[in-house]
């Protein structure tokens, strides 16, 4: 049996044209548009997306996406400062809650980022903006000019195991900088990536 292949920009019922896995799901649909590759500076969410990006680490983002109001109610809001104070009573009661992902390994994983968080020397947005690469010029025209990690996302990687984070891989890293904004991988052809290359004012406002 043959398989057909995702279309990689699919023009939506709205007229808008989009990456071809952002018209999958309604919730994909919302994240595509409204979060993936725009910029993001607020040091609580880019703890979120660390600790996400680790959780998705062997599963499918959507997975995520449809338990992450469950994540933060459990994590705090991710608010680093209560995470980093939970305690092994925690991580056993996080292992029974069905509507998050029972990991030890990751539950464990995100208190100790939460510590290693308020241990940096640096704020955390600075600490991972400054692995930014510079701009494209043009948006990749398919999925397969779309790396799988970058020397940013490899050397992110490893001054984040220095400083004390789990679950922080070279690809996944590179993950959490597409879902940041600090890199932008929206297809050409797809209205975001229109957007960006023309000073979107949304994406600006974010910065």
């Amino acid at each position: 049996m043959s398989v057909i292949p995702r279309p990689e920009i699919i023009v939506g019922d709205d007229g808008l044209a989009r990456c071809g896995w952002g018209a999958a799901d309604d919730e994909y649909l919302r994240y595509h548009d409204e979060e993936w590759g725009t910029p993001q500076h607020d040091p609580v969410r880019l703890f979120e997306k660390v600790c996400l990006e680790g959780f998705q680490a062997g599963l499918s983002w959507i997975t995520i996406l449809r338990r992450r109001p469950a994540f933060r109610e459990v994590f705090h809001g991710f608010d680093a400062a209560r995470v980093a104070e939970m305690t092994e009573a925690d991580v056993e009661r996080l292992l029974g809650d069905d509507r998050i992902i029972r990991h030890r390994g990751k539950i464990e994983a995100t208190i100790q980022n939460a510590r290693a968080t308020l241990a940096l020397d640096v704020p955390i947005e600075q600490l991972l903006w400054g692995y930014a690469p510079p701009a494209r010029a043009t948006a990749p025209t398919s999925f397969a000019d779309v790396p799988a990690t970058t020397p940013e996302s490899t050397a992110m990687s490893k001054d984040l195991k220095r400083r004390g984070f789990r679950f922080v891989g070279p690809t996944t890293m590179y993950a959490l900088m597409q879902a940041a904004g600090i890199v932008d991988d929206h297809l050409a052809g797809c209205f975001r990536a229109a957007e960006s290359r023309a000073g979107d004012p949304v994406r600006a406002a974010s910065a």
